[in-house]
């Protein structure tokens, strides 16, 4: 098996969205804002080679939505989704597998295209590949609630279902293949998955928006997105201390500085241990 970051970009959030009710005199300390109260956050996503299978997990958010859009995310970086392939000496074609945590657009907009630079016609981006969710996150996305409305965008997922590209995962049968397994939460949103991949001997667990950063490790710090914060500060407990007593590296999908990192036990809770990047394990 091999592992690869896949860099697609920057982009930037409310900090108070970020953090929920911990006070800005706090997050910021990690995360500092910028003027207007933005935070810069990563979209990093991993590609996992094995079994003669290439699956990307997430896309990134794309390219296909309007400058109003893209104008409350002030996308930024030298960093895409086709350069970062490119750079591994791939192509979109080459991907044979999507794994998709879930389908907020910052975390699938990169598998659909504007066909030939029709807005009304969709490609698309991995033309063989499976884009993988599964059956109960598919219906909470294509049925949104008021919340999550703004989140899942219709020309991010529907045309998933209208190539015959998109394919469900068991969830009593929680793994891609041998060795790429999964675990699904519902605080975030209903039925996200997280990826744990067994590489070199150790457990890494693709983290997306259970914890979103090193920044969100203390149990508290819960994102305002989350449509069930309790629940999230539940499964964030229950995952961060399974992590510190096995060891997870954890892949860190948004923070804006570090890969990957590792957890301990301490008086206080279980707190950031060491960070790393991806190729340093």
């Amino acid at each position: 098996m091999n592992l690869h970051v896949v860099n697609t970009g920057f982009f930037k959030l409310d900090g108070g969205a970020m953090f929920g009710v911990v006070p800005k005199t706090l997050w910021s300390r990690t995360n500092p804002a910028d003027e207007n109260n933005l935070c810069t956050w990563a979209m990093r996503c991993l590609l996992v080679e094995d079994q003669g299978r290439i699956v990307l997990i997430d896309n990134g958010i794309g390219d296909k939505q309007d400058a109003k859009f893209f104008s409350h995310y002030y996308l930024h970086g030298d960093a895409s989704l086709q350069g970062s392939l490119n750079q591994l000496g791939l192509d979109y074609a080459d991907i044979t597998d999507n794994f998709l945590t879930h389908l907020h657009f910052d975390h699938c907009g990169g598998g659909v295209r504007h066909a030939n630079g029709d807005t009304d016609q969709f490609l698309m981006t991995f033309p063989n590949a499976k884009y993988w969710t599964n059956a109960d996150h598919w219906n909470w996305a294509t049925v949104p609630n008021a919340r999550e409305k703004a989140s899942f965008l219709k020309e991010n997922i529907l045309p998933m279902q209208d190539s015959g590209q998109l394919a469900f995962l068991d969830l009593e049968n929680p793994q891609l293949f041998e060795g790429f397994e999964f675990f699904t939460v519902d605080g975030h949103t209903d039925k996200q998955m997280i990826p744990k991949i067994h590489y070199k001997g150790k457990t890494i667990v693709f983290a997306a928006d259970l914890l979103p950063s090193v920044g969100h490790i203390p149990l508290p710090y819960v994102m305002g997105y989350d449509t069930r914060p309790l629940l999230t500060l539940e499964e964030k407990k229950r995952f961060l201390e399974e992590a510190a007593r096995h060891q997870y590296i954890i892949f860190l999908e948004h923070d804006p500085q570090f890969e990957c990192c590792t957890v301990k036990m301490t008086d206080k809770g279980v707190r950031l241990d060491q960070t790393f990047k991806l190729n340093e394990i």
